[in-house]
């Protein structure tokens, strides 16, 4: 997907952090956008803001987990603008602690957001970029799925998270053998960032009450919470750096975009593991204080972290 003017994007989690940028690069480079989100205020002020651009924006709520929403959300973009070419499956959340201490509520929320929210982007946009692909030769279409480098890695004390972000990237990477195998005008990406400064470590603010948190967070669920806040917080790279980056690997038709390659050898290590039939290796290696002081955190119950 070599241009941008006049073509429509779609952005799930379109209010806030990446989903925000994503919307701003869109409507510098002349795109028409539909925004969605779960929260209501946040969505509307990205509206205004976004209109005093002169962006040509609609805007709907959508909880991604339920498919009736992601396809209202299609039906709404194909009313206003008669077409979809680009789709930001971005929508996402956090949760984190030890894997055994996940609830059934914590799963259900992390999957059906992280998970479940991109399947339906992807059932239900395929099919309607693929129409309109049959009906104009000269088609172009793209969708970016975003998962984390939580996608390649398995970091201790994020157990849900993680299996979310794998399932993102396994998908991705089949739905772009999928669409090279039918020969469709349509480029697929996967994205993969570090920790950046989205407020995904806040993403508990717009949890459902059918799967809220009925019990005390954990010793390990806290500790998890504060790694993830101070980790996120500290990032150097920005929201609006990964968009811009993202929107240059469509243009290039990428498919793994990473905010911080440097990460990537903590991945090469991984799969050195699994190549050899060795134990995992340990993520924290190279920073074993980071390791030392969740460890201390989790064994401390009684001193909640700071």
């Amino acid at each position: 997907m070599k241009t941008f003017r006049d073509k429509v994007a779609v952005i799930t989690g379109g209010a806030s952090g990446l989903g925000r940028q994503f919307a701003n690069v869109a409507a510098r480079e002349g795109m028409r956008l539909v925004l969605a989100d779960v929260q209501q205020d946040a969505l509307e002020q990205a509206l205004t803001e976004l209109k005093a651009q002169g962006a040509s924006v609609i805007g709907r709520l959508c909880d991604v987990r339920k498919a009736e929403q992601v396809q209202a959300l299609a039906d709404a973009a194909v009313a206003e603008f008669g077409v979809v070419h680009l789709v930001f499956n971005n929508a996402g959340v956090g949760s984190g602690g030890l894997i055994w201490e996940s609830s059934e509520a914590d799963w259900d929320w992390v999957m059906g957001v992280n998970v479940y929210g991109v399947i339906h982007g992807v059932r239900i946009f395929t099919r309607l970029m693929l129409e309109a692909a049959r009906r104009d030769p000269a088609y172009q279409g793209h969708i970016v799925n975003t998962a984390s480098m939580a996608g390649l890695v398995t970091a201790p004390a994020l157990g849900v998270y993680n299996v979310s972000k794998h399932a993102v990237v396994a998908l991705t990477e089949t739905l772009y053998q999928d669409l090279q195998l039918v020969g469709a005008p349509i480029g697929a990406s996967v994205l993969c960032p570090y920790f950046v400064p989205t407020g995904i470590n806040q993403s508990h603010r717009n949890r459902p009450d059918e799967v809220r948190m009925t019990e005390r967070p954990t010793a390990s669920q806290l500790a998890a919470q504060w790694m993830t806040d101070k980790a996120v917080t500290s990032g150097k790279i920005s929201a609006q750096d990964v968009a811009e980056l993202t929107f240059r690997a469509i243009a290039e038709n990428r498919f793994y975009i990473y905010s911080h390659p440097e990460a990537l050898a903590g991945v090469r290590e991984r799969m050195e593991h699994i190549v050899d039939g060795a134990n995992p290796a340990d993520p924290y290696a190279t920073t074993p204080q980071l390791k030392e002081a969740l460890r201390a955190k989790i064994n401390s119950p009684s001193k909640p972290p700071a």
